[in-house]
């Protein structure tokens, strides 16, 4: 889980490798001057304030990714998604901040001329846990930009619930949001 100066510093500290958090920024600050990968603050969605540490990390290349992060791909296929999506909304001309609510995040909060949206990024919905839990968070936001859930299950089409617009991935990659 390696989308946050803090969590790459617990990561190596749990492979026998002691690097300060300091440092692992120090490093992700030359990988972005690289343009090899973003940074996203966390935004508060309730006070409408950035903070100003705990970033996510965003590859701008997936090989990269993938090849820094080892492990199962089948395993690790929501963060790549995210990743992806994270992409597209950056190509899009978008901002992109990582909200943060009261309990847990909502994946992306994206501004682009004065509008505002919100995406939650899911691999397949196919329970209603994940449902729940996809499109709960946004449902706990009270205003009234547009909301998304953007996902790899099978067959949707865009379509609402609750005011909440659910997009197959290839259709967000095609059109936008």
């Amino acid at each position: 889980k390696l989308n946050s100066a803090n969590s790459i510093a617990k990561t190596m500290k749990s492979l026998g490798q002691s690097v300060s958090t300091r440092v692992i920024l120090e490093y992700l600050g030359y990988f972005g001057e690289a343009y090899l990968l973003y940074d996203a603050p966390r935004f508060d969605i309730r006070g409408k304030k950035v903070f100003e540490s705990n970033d996510k990390v965003y590859f701008e290349d997936i090989g990269i990714r993938n090849f820094i992060a080892g492990g199962n791909r089948e395993q690790d296929i929501e963060k790549v998604l995210e990743n992806v999506v994270y992409n597209q909304l950056i190509n899009d001309g978008f901002k992109v901040q990582v909200g943060q609510l009261r309990v847990g995040e909502v994946d992306f909060v994206c501004t682009k001329t004065g509008k505002t949206a919100y995406v939650q990024v899911s691999y397949i919905i196919a329970d209603e846990e994940t449902k729940k839990r996809e499109f709960g968070r946004l449902e706990s936001i009270n205003d009234n930009y547009p909301k998304y859930v953007i996902s790899l299950t099978p067959l949707v089409k865009r379509n609402d619930m609750n005011g909440i617009t659910h997009l197959g991935l290839r259709e967000f990659l095609m059109y936008g949001l």
